[in-house]
């Protein structure tokens, strides 16, 4: 017999890092899976990297933290990051990941399951009351800014150029504040066990977005998983990924 699982107060925990940034996470699912969502507080506009799951209402729990227009970012196209992308008026993703979010692509947002993700054994409690996992899907968001290399996102009082990062999916980005040295890295570096192994990851690809990344100055990262680190661990993860995954002789050449 099953035993039923509670349901919980609150699915969401918020955590202010500082004055202009507020971590957000899903802390009844998960734990090597819960994706990091990030509230950057800007001058004229507001940045919500990755939108989570999408299992309540991650709008509702913000609300009281958005005093501007708020711009809603996917990281990569994942569940995990984007499943709340719907909720928001404005929304954005690399053009690699539009369509796929657009039609809300199951598969490429790894939730069918014959993929095997999205497992009830992962929720400890409920968000709400009728929630089931055989119902979970991504729902279909027509992007209002398609992203790509380059791109700035002024906020007033600082700015960041989207960098597209792929190899763990086509579409990954991250969001560089040159003058702080931030970077908010989603799913491309973090203090854990890096997938790149998926059907959307391509190890070369991810071996040429690790020899950029070694040549990009970071003080500070703010991963899409795990714990916020710094420059030095930042240049270890690189470097150890480097090491495993290149075929000797042929290191890739890529310009920042």
């Amino acid at each position: 017999m099953s035993t039923l699982k509670p349901v919980c107060e609150s699915w969401f925990a918020t955590e202010k890092i500082n004055d202009w940034l507020y971590l957000i996470s899903e802390p009844h699912y998960y734990w090597w899976n819960r994706a990091n969502l990030w509230l950057i507080k800007g001058q004229k506009q507001d940045l919500l990297i990755d939108t989570g799951l999408g299992v309540s209402s991650l709008r509702q729990h913000i609300a009281s933290l958005i005093d501007k227009p708020l711009l809603a970012i996917a990281s990569h196209i994942h569940f995990d990051h984007a499943g709340g992308m719907h909720e928001f008026d404005h929304r954005a993703i690399h053009a690699a990941e539009a369509k796929a979010l657009e039609t809300g692509d199951d598969h490429e947002a790894l939730c069918t399951a014959e993929q095997g993700w999205v497992l009830e054994e992962h929720f400890e409690q409920l968000p709400h009351a009728d929630f089931t996992v055989t119902q979970y899907t991504l729902h279909a968001a027509e992007p209002t800014q398609v992203l790509k290399e380059g791109d700035v996102l002024d906020l007033g009082d600082r700015a960041f150029e989207v960098l597209h990062l792929p190899g763990h999916s086509p579409g990954c980005i991250g969001l560089y504040d040159a003058k702080s040295q931030d970077l908010f890295s989603g799913d491309v570096v973090y203090d854990g066990e890096l997938l790149d192994q998926l059907h959307c990851s391509h190890i070369p690809t991810y071996i040429q977005t690790y020899e950029r990344l070694q040549r990009l100055p970071v003080d500070t990262v703010y991963p899409g998983h795990y714990s916020i680190f710094g420059r030095s661990r930042y240049q270890q993860i690189t470097v150890e990924y480097l090491e495993a995954k290149r075929k000797p002789g042929c290191p890739a050449e890529q310009r920042l």
